[in-house]
């Protein structure tokens, strides 16, 4: 994966994913927090996601965003669209993530969209299998954007020109 440093030059745009409210009951009564899932990202590449827990949702949401901006990475987004196609899971999620034209959309839903938006990918198609927990969605879904590599990167690694990338 591609991390990145420094969040100071960054304008990132927060999206809140989900926020779960969890009752622990004690002998004295029940006591409610909540744990909010939120995505970052700067609609240029590069994108984060954080978790935040705390006894209000604005301070879940805040603890949410701060987490995420510690946990950025970049990926290649090439004319709004992802390079390849990439598949990824993270317990019992499993994503799919496939490459489209212009003027297509982001095909994907809930948590993913969120993730996919955030990071400026305008035309994708995306299959989510498996469970559809939020929490496992956003982890699978960073982990596929983590592993997408884009020809020059791989040409670099190689150490060879881009035409013998596409060409063999």
């Amino acid at each position: 994966m591609n991390r990145v440093k420094t969040t100071n030059d960054l304008e990132l745009q927060e999206r809140l994913v989900a926020v779960n409210r969890v009752t622990k009951v004690t002998k004295g009564g029940r006591t409610f927090t909540f744990a909010a899932i939120v995505v970052v990202g700067n609609g240029n590449g590069i994108v984060g996601w954080g978790l935040g827990k705390a006894g209000e949702v604005t301070a879940a949401i805040s603890k949410g965003t701060e987490a995420a901006k510690k946990n950025l990475i970049q990926v290649p987004v090439k004319n709004g669209t992802i390079p390849h196609e990439q598949a990824a899971k993270f317990g019992g999620a499993r994503v799919y993530l496939q490459p489209a034209s212009h003027g297509t959309g982001v095909k994907a839903g809930g948590a993913m969209r969120a993730v996919l938006e955030s990071v400026g990918v305008r035309d994708v198609l995306a299959k989510s299998k498996g469970s559809s927990n939020p929490h496992n969605l956003v982890k699978a879904t960073i982990a596929a954007l983590g592993e997408l590599r884009d020809a020059q990167t791989i040409a670099q690694n190689r150490g060879v020109s881009l035409s013998t990338v596409f060409n063999g």
